[in-house]
């Protein structure tokens, strides 16, 4: 890239996030356009980092998105086109795929965002996942959950995170739940219910190499949570059993799912019965809930900011991780019964970061000590369940 031809980055955001990633494109040189929604005009987007923002109505339809940018592309060249969140992935596919840009298109989008999708090639391709079927075909409906023990979980394909998932315990919950889909009911799988700990590995790929991978564990699953709960997750030894494992199997998914570049949020759950890890999904994006905070203050390495920096060498330049520490951090999020929740209370010198979020208390602690941060999270928890909590109803937007 040159200073006569700086590249220019299309960037879509449905949800306010993103900022390090604008910033850092801009700090490169980079011409930054931004498409949002018109209810996020008055976001607090870093408008310093932006050289033009574009304001599409609620409810846009893709024939809207693809009209209009084809319209902004008649008198600006688009060098590069980056969903900020993950509601913007199929459509960044679907630009790439109008425009031919380069970038993943429509079906390897799907992989990072379809949880059938990415199941069926995972399983195709000797990946281990939990048992699972296509809510399509009534008989073959009937047929796995003859053959495959309940619990199961009704998951929606294309929701974030554990949004809109339910837990059903017999055949004769499920049926109601289908009747109540109606025509929505082929954007679901049916999955059984694997029991054991979670974990999340957050990783940058540039040119189908890992460059970078940190590897954590949830204190409890991110489904039990958006039902009622406090999140906490935190970095765990990257010498240890589970992080080796880990590092292995997340690497196999991102090779055969097909990722060229770019970053990635991946779960997993390690089976209680057996020891084993399973692959439960991943997307091309940031991790939410204060993860890229989390990583940074382990390793001081910006996800946001790296993303942006692999985006832009693309296919015809280099990339290579800047030098980062190997500390260790959690993060802690409740919902709360306060508006803006006061935790300065909360004086310890390992907190890094206090989230300033409306009905929501966080913090991020960093230490050099693993165990320190395990028990900071745990009294964290059990004060933050008296000082803050509060329950709401079962999500089916995130609020991180």
């Amino acid at each position: 890239m040159s200073e006569q031809n700086p590249l220019t980055m299309l960037c879509l955001a449905s949800y306010e996030k993103g900022e390090a990633f604008l910033r850092q494109c801009k700090n490169e040189g980079c011409r930054v356009l931004l498409i949002t929604v018109e209810k996020l005009r008055d976001a607090n987007w870093p408008r310093e980092a932006i050289d033009e923002v574009f304001y599409m109505p609620d409810g846009y339809s893709r024939d809207d998105i693809i009209k209009g940018v084809s319209y902004l592309a008649r008198t600006q060249h688009i060098d590069r086109i980056v969903p900020l969140d993950e509601y913007d992935q199929e459509t960044a596919a679907l630009l790439r795929e109008h425009l031919r840009n380069p970038g993943m298109g429509d079906t390897t989008a799907r992989y990072f965002r379809d949880k059938l999708a990415m199941r069926v090639k995972a399983r195709t391709e000797g990946i281990l996942v939990p048992d699972f079927v296509h809510v399509l075909n009534y008989d073959r409906l009937r047929e796995f959950m003859s053959r495959v023990s309940p619990p199961w979980v009704l998951k929606p394909r294309s929701e974030a995170a554990s949004m809109g998932i339910k837990k059903i315990s017999a055949s004769d919950e499920l049926w109601p739940l289908l009747e109540a889909l109606g025509d929505r009911q082929s954007f679901y799988v049916l999955e059984q219910f694997q029991a054991g700990d979670i974990y999340h590995v957050d990783s940058i790929v540039f040119e189908r190499q890992v460059k970078f991978a940190v590897h954590h564990k949830y204190g409890h699953p991110p489904m039990d949570v958006s039902l009622g709960g406090i999140f906490t997750t935190r970095k765990i030894r990257r010498d240890s059993a589970d992080a080796r494992a880990l590092d292995s199997v997340n690497r196999e998914v991102i090779d055969k799912l097909g990722l060229v570049r770019g970053v990635t949020h991946a779960e997993f759950i390690k089976g209680r019965d057996d020891g084993r890890f399973y692959f439960l999904e991943i997307a091309a994006r940031v991790g939410g809930a204060n993860i890229a905070e989390t990583v940074e203050a382990a390793t001081g390495l910006n996800l946001w900011a790296e993303w942006a920096r692999v985006e832009i060498a693309g296919e015809d330049s280099s990339y290579e991780v800047p030098p980062t520490r190997d500390d260790y951090a959690g993060v802690i999020i409740s919902l709360a019964r306060q508006d803006y929740p006061d935790t300065s209370a909360y004086d310890d010198p390992e907190i890094v970061y206090r989230l300033n979020k409306l009905h929501h208390a966080g913090l991020v602690v960093a230490s050099k000590d693993e165990r320190r941060i395990e028990q900071l999270l745990d009294s964290y928890s059990r004060r933050f369940y008296e000082d803050f909590y509060t329950t709401g109803p079962p999500l089916d937007k995130p609020t991180f």
